[in-house]
């Protein structure tokens, strides 16, 4: 099991370790480290065309994944940041192709674990964080449950309070393009429900396509 200090060293060096999330356990890498994100894809056998979530410690790091935020995505991060809300928001220059699946944007969240955000703040950018799991099989809360066959291909895995609570996944937002709808309302479509729920968002003040 790794320390804080060691999972942050390497990180920083292109590799790949797990950590806990406000989910469940995560596999990840710096999101800007391109043969690390190949690497990612590789220990959870995953098809390159499903991009990969990303999440960062403090919003100052959005700038390292995103190109730009919009008015209705700075709101979205007001208002629901750091919690369980990832927003597609058009991927900064450089950011790695797959990271993306192709699509030239990324899913970023401000993510309320404590564990996860001084990772990425030791490791001094946002951090790649799918579930700790061989594409198809169950995530997991506990590291004793981790697959061992996702765990040889690792550098390390960070086992830190506190555990991950399972339960349902980020919840996965884009941004509609145009002034909102008759009422002036922004817009947004769900991609993935999660724990942000539709009438949360609703409540907030959006309308949720």
């Amino acid at each position: 099991m790794l320390n804080m200090e060691a999972a942050a060293a390497l990180l920083r060096a292109g590799r790949v370790v797990v950590f806990p999330t406000e989910t469940f356990f995560g596999v990840g890498c710096l999101a800007t480290h391109a043969a690390a994100v190949d690497e990612v894809y590789r220990v959870k056998r995953r098809a390159h065309r499903l991009a990969l979530p990303v999440i960062v410690g403090h919003v100052d790091q959005l700038a390292q994944v995103a190109a730009r935020i919009c008015p209705v995505a700075e709101d979205l991060a007001r208002r629901f940041w750091p919690g369980p809300l990832s927003v597609l928001l058009p991927a900064a220059p450089g950011v790695p192709v797959p990271l993306t699946g192709g699509t030239g944007r990324v899913a970023v969240r401000l993510t309320p674990h404590p564990v996860a955000r001084e990772l990425c703040l030791l490791a001094g950018g946002p951090l790649v964080a799918s579930s700790a799991n061989i594409s198809g099989r169950p995530a997991v809360t506990r590291a004793a449950e981790l697959d061992p066959e996702l765990t040889a291909e690792v550098a390390g895995v960070l086992d830190l309070p506190p555990a991950p609570p399972g339960g349902l996944p980020s919840t996965l937002v884009e941004v509609l393009e145009g002034d909102g709808d008759d009422e002036g309302s922004p817009r947004l479509r769900v991609l993935r429900a999660g724990a942000v729920t539709v009438q949360a968002l609703r409540d907030a003040g959006y309308a949720v396509a």
